[in-house]
Protein backbone atom coordinates (compact mmCIF):
# COMPACT_ATOMS: atom_id res chain seq x y z
CA UNK A 1 0.00 0.00 0.00
CA UNK A 2 1.16 3.42 -1.21
CA UNK A 3 -0.50 6.44 0.59
CA UNK A 4 -0.13 9.94 -1.63
CA UNK A 5 -0.95 13.38 -1.11
CA UNK A 6 -3.16 14.69 -3.96
CA UNK A 7 -4.38 18.25 -5.08
CA UNK A 8 -6.60 18.92 -8.15
CA UNK A 9 -6.97 21.61 -10.79
CA UNK A 10 -9.17 23.94 -7.63
CA UNK A 11 -5.76 23.51 -4.96
CA UNK A 12 -8.28 21.32 -3.10
CA UNK A 13 -5.50 19.10 -0.80
CA UNK A 14 -6.47 15.33 0.10
CA UNK A 15 -4.92 11.86 0.34
CA UNK A 16 -5.42 8.70 -1.10
CA UNK A 17 -4.18 5.01 -0.86
CA UNK A 18 -3.54 3.01 -3.99
CA UNK A 19 -2.50 -0.52 -4.24
CA UNK A 20 1.28 0.35 -5.78
CA UNK A 21 2.52 3.44 -7.29
CA UNK A 22 1.72 1.53 -11.14
CA UNK A 23 -1.89 1.28 -10.02
CA UNK A 24 -1.96 5.32 -8.72
CA UNK A 25 -0.31 5.79 -12.52
CA UNK A 26 -3.39 3.13 -13.91
CA UNK A 27 -5.86 5.11 -12.15
CA UNK A 28 -5.06 8.72 -12.85
CA UNK A 29 -4.74 7.84 -16.83
CA UNK A 30 -8.25 6.69 -16.91
CA UNK A 31 -9.67 9.63 -14.32
CA UNK A 32 -11.21 7.53 -11.91
CA UNK A 33 -9.25 9.28 -9.28
CA UNK A 34 -11.31 12.70 -8.18
CA UNK A 35 -11.05 15.73 -6.03
CA UNK A 36 -13.57 14.46 -3.19
CA UNK A 37 -14.74 18.32 -2.65
CA UNK A 38 -15.25 19.35 -6.16
CA UNK A 39 -14.66 16.08 -8.23
CA UNK A 40 -12.64 16.91 -10.93
CA UNK A 41 -10.23 14.56 -12.17
CA UNK A 42 -6.91 16.75 -13.12
CA UNK A 43 -5.53 15.82 -10.05
CA UNK A 44 -1.72 14.95 -9.44
CA UNK A 45 1.02 14.52 -6.58
CA UNK A 46 1.42 17.02 -3.90
CA UNK A 47 4.79 17.48 -2.32
CA UNK A 48 4.90 15.39 0.97
CA UNK A 49 7.65 14.70 3.81
CA UNK A 50 8.12 11.16 4.71
CA UNK A 51 6.50 9.66 7.34
CA UNK A 52 9.55 8.91 10.00
CA UNK A 53 8.24 7.76 13.38
CA UNK A 54 10.40 8.60 16.25
CA UNK A 55 12.64 5.54 17.70
CA UNK A 56 11.63 3.02 19.37
CA UNK A 57 7.91 4.23 17.82
CA UNK A 58 6.24 1.43 16.21
CA UNK A 59 2.90 2.41 16.07
CA UNK A 60 1.74 2.58 12.83
CA UNK A 61 -1.03 5.56 11.32
CA UNK A 62 -4.72 4.29 11.82
CA UNK A 63 -6.68 3.16 8.39
CA UNK A 64 -8.89 5.95 7.17
CA UNK A 65 -11.19 4.02 5.52
CA UNK A 66 -12.21 3.15 2.22
CA UNK A 67 -13.96 4.68 -1.14
CA UNK A 68 -16.19 2.00 -1.77
CA UNK A 69 -17.84 1.54 2.28
CA UNK A 70 -15.52 -0.52 3.98
CA UNK A 71 -16.17 -3.92 1.60
CA UNK A 72 -11.89 -3.85 0.22
CA UNK A 73 -10.10 -2.33 2.71
CA UNK A 74 -6.86 -1.32 2.18
CA UNK A 75 -7.02 -1.99 -1.91
CA UNK A 76 -9.19 0.83 -3.03
CA UNK A 77 -8.30 4.55 -3.48
CA UNK A 78 -9.39 6.46 0.25
CA UNK A 79 -9.66 9.70 1.41
CA UNK A 80 -9.84 11.72 4.19
CA UNK A 81 -10.76 14.97 5.56
CA UNK A 82 -10.11 15.91 9.20
CA UNK A 83 -13.33 17.18 10.87
CA UNK A 84 -11.66 20.56 11.44
CA UNK A 85 -11.46 21.20 7.60
CA UNK A 86 -14.13 24.17 6.79
CA UNK A 87 -15.92 22.69 3.84
CA UNK A 88 -15.89 18.94 6.10
CA UNK A 89 -20.21 19.41 6.90
CA UNK A 90 -20.88 20.56 3.18
CA UNK A 91 -18.53 17.33 1.77
CA UNK A 92 -20.80 14.84 4.26
CA UNK A 93 -23.92 16.77 3.41
CA UNK A 94 -22.83 16.07 -0.50
CA UNK A 95 -21.85 12.94 -0.49
CA UNK A 96 -25.30 11.75 1.51
CA UNK A 97 -27.03 13.23 -1.21
CA UNK A 98 -25.34 11.63 -4.32
CA UNK A 99 -25.19 8.42 -2.40
CA UNK A 100 -29.04 8.54 -2.24
CA UNK A 101 -29.37 9.67 -5.51
CA UNK A 102 -27.79 6.89 -7.07
CA UNK A 103 -29.02 4.44 -4.58
CA UNK A 104 -32.77 5.83 -5.56
CA UNK A 105 -31.98 5.64 -9.16
CA UNK A 106 -29.73 2.45 -10.10
CA UNK A 107 -30.31 -1.22 -9.42
CA UNK A 108 -28.59 -2.79 -6.45
CA UNK A 109 -26.79 -6.08 -7.80
CA UNK A 110 -24.71 -6.93 -4.64
CA UNK A 111 -21.67 -9.30 -5.66
CA UNK A 112 -22.70 -9.37 -8.83
CA UNK A 113 -21.65 -5.99 -9.80
CA UNK A 114 -18.73 -6.78 -12.12
CA UNK A 115 -20.32 -9.62 -14.11
CA UNK A 116 -23.29 -6.75 -14.66
CA UNK A 117 -21.05 -4.27 -15.30
CA UNK A 118 -18.84 -6.15 -17.88
CA UNK A 119 -22.50 -6.67 -19.72
CA UNK A 120 -23.26 -3.55 -19.54
CA UNK A 121 -19.96 -2.36 -20.91
CA UNK A 122 -20.19 -5.26 -23.71
CA UNK A 123 -23.76 -4.12 -24.56
CA UNK A 124 -25.15 -7.33 -23.76
CA UNK A 125 -28.01 -5.84 -22.05
CA UNK A 126 -29.31 -2.45 -21.88
CA UNK A 127 -27.57 -0.10 -20.34
CA UNK A 128 -28.47 1.14 -16.78
CA UNK A 129 -27.05 2.26 -13.84
CA UNK A 130 -25.80 -0.27 -10.88
CA UNK A 131 -24.47 -0.57 -7.83
CA UNK A 132 -22.95 -2.97 -5.53
CA UNK A 133 -19.37 -4.64 -4.64
CA UNK A 134 -16.86 -5.84 -6.19
CA UNK A 135 -13.42 -7.54 -4.84
CA UNK A 136 -9.90 -6.07 -5.52
CA UNK A 137 -9.36 -8.64 -8.09
CA UNK A 138 -12.49 -7.90 -9.76
CA UNK A 139 -11.82 -4.18 -9.43
CA UNK A 140 -8.54 -4.76 -10.84
CA UNK A 141 -9.91 -6.65 -13.79
CA UNK A 142 -12.74 -4.08 -14.59
CA UNK A 143 -10.13 -1.61 -15.25
CA UNK A 144 -7.60 -3.59 -17.03
CA UNK A 145 -10.83 -3.75 -19.46
CA UNK A 146 -11.44 -0.14 -19.48
CA UNK A 147 -14.76 -0.94 -17.93
CA UNK A 148 -16.09 2.37 -16.42
CA UNK A 149 -17.09 2.76 -12.88
CA UNK A 150 -16.29 4.55 -9.91
CA UNK A 151 -16.37 3.69 -6.25
CA UNK A 152 -19.18 5.50 -3.98
CA UNK A 153 -17.75 7.52 -1.31
CA UNK A 154 -17.55 5.88 2.47
CA UNK A 155 -20.24 7.72 4.79
CA UNK A 156 -18.56 8.31 8.36
CA UNK A 157 -21.47 6.28 10.05
CA UNK A 158 -20.41 3.62 7.84
CA UNK A 159 -17.01 3.17 9.19
CA UNK A 160 -18.22 3.16 13.07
Amino acid sequence: MIQYALVCENTHQFEAWFRSASAYDEQIKIGVVTCPVCATSKVDKALMAPAVGRKGNSQSAPFSGDMDGGSNKGENTSVSLSAGHPEQKQLQKAIRELREKITAEADYVGDKFASEARKIHNEKVEPRGIYGEATAEETASLIEEGVEFMPLPALPEEQN
